[in-house]
């Protein structure tokens, strides 16, 4: 079946190419997912749907034009979008790098500020709460607040490794409420990745392209058709990704490292969550005044990405 992508004005491409910066920087840091900028964006059923056309058969069409081709995949899409997203990742690596090193407390904030925002705005997406919905939304709570708790492991820097990181961390990119730089955080490959970004080793980012590559073209079939079949459920899941993924984003916690928790016998989380006062007594200085700006300026954002994408919709209909 061949889907009809919407025609867009100039001024659309400038403000899907800011939601692709977003989605870039989003994805750079562990605990946010890029998938939720998209849908609270609302490009998220169009990506899919892009991302699903994307078959050997499809390039067929190359024999009837390059125009053809070029419209049928909703390539001008897919280039301002993938574009907005390297321009993110490429220049903001070493800045969240530096900021998540000298500024973690308003950092944390703010994206705890902007998944907040996101929650409710996906509440309002949601118009069906049945017993498969709560089910759903208890489901995709506590695989979040799994994988925001459990320890992590080390899969080594190989090739192999890195080509299945990278299936395995464009699958979580693309989910609203599922960190894919947090996944590579919890198999040890979040410092190969970002430091290779950082430096341009291209040798490393390469094999992770392809794995993500391959990664995201079979698993976009799968949520399109969860989204089109199970609309209600799957969005029920989603949000209940982005409901266990605060804890991960919480700025007053103490994050254990591998030493730390290797010293602890049986099971241990991999962060201690504090409340302000606690966190002053063990950690130093809460910053709750900036910390609670930078959840406000997080809430901003998306109902201002919000706000602005609404306003260009009606301006071109």
């Amino acid at each position: 079946m061949s889907e009809t992508f919407p025609v867009r004005h100039w001024r659309n491409y400038l403000l899907l190419f800011a939601k692709g910066l977003a989605m870039g920087a989003a994805d750079v840091v562990p605990g946010v997912s890029g998938g939720t900028i998209a849908f609270i964006s609302g490009i998220y059923d169009e990506l899919l749907a892009t991302l699903r056309g994307i078959t050997p058969a499809r390039f067929l069409l190359l024999r009837e034009g390059l125009a053809t081709f070029w419209s049928r995949i909703n390539g001008g899409f897919l280039l301002v979008l993938l574009a907005g997203i390297l321009t993110s990742v490429f220049s903001l690596a070493q800045l969240v790098v530096h900021s998540l090193e000298h500024y973690p407390l308003l950092i944390w904030s703010f994206f705890f500020g902007l998944i907040l925002a996101s929650i409710y705005h996906v509440l309002h997406c949601q118009r069906r709460w049945q017993v498969a919905q709560m089910a759903g939304l208890l489901v995709g709570t506590l695989i979040a607040l799994v994988t925001a708790f459990a320890p992590p492991v080390a899969l080594g820097g190989g090739s192999l490794a890195i080509f299945g990181a990278g299936a395995l961390a464009i699958c979580a990119m693309i989910l609203p409420g599922v960190s894919g730089s947090f996944i590579l955080v919890l198999i040890g490959m979040y410092p190969v990745l970002i430091n290779a970004v950082a430096s341009l080793d291209f040798s490393v980012l390469g094999v992770f392209a392809c794995g993500a590559g391959i990664g995201l073209l079979l698993f976009s079939h799968l949520l399109f058709w969860l989204l089109h079949h199970h609309r209600a459920t799957t969005l029920s899941v989603m949000i209940g990704f982005m409901i266990g993924s605060l804890p991960a984003l919480w700025p007053w916690r103490i994050d254990l490292d591998a030493a730390q928790l290797a010293a602890v016998e049986g099971f241990s989380p991999v962060r201690q969550l504090l409340l302000p006062d606690a966190y002053a007594t063990v950690a130093g200085d809460p910053q709750i005044a900036g910390c609670l700006l930078a959840m406000v300026a997080g809430v901003v954002l998306v109902l201002g990405l919000e706000y602005l994408g609404s306003c260009f919709s009606r301006r071109v209909d």
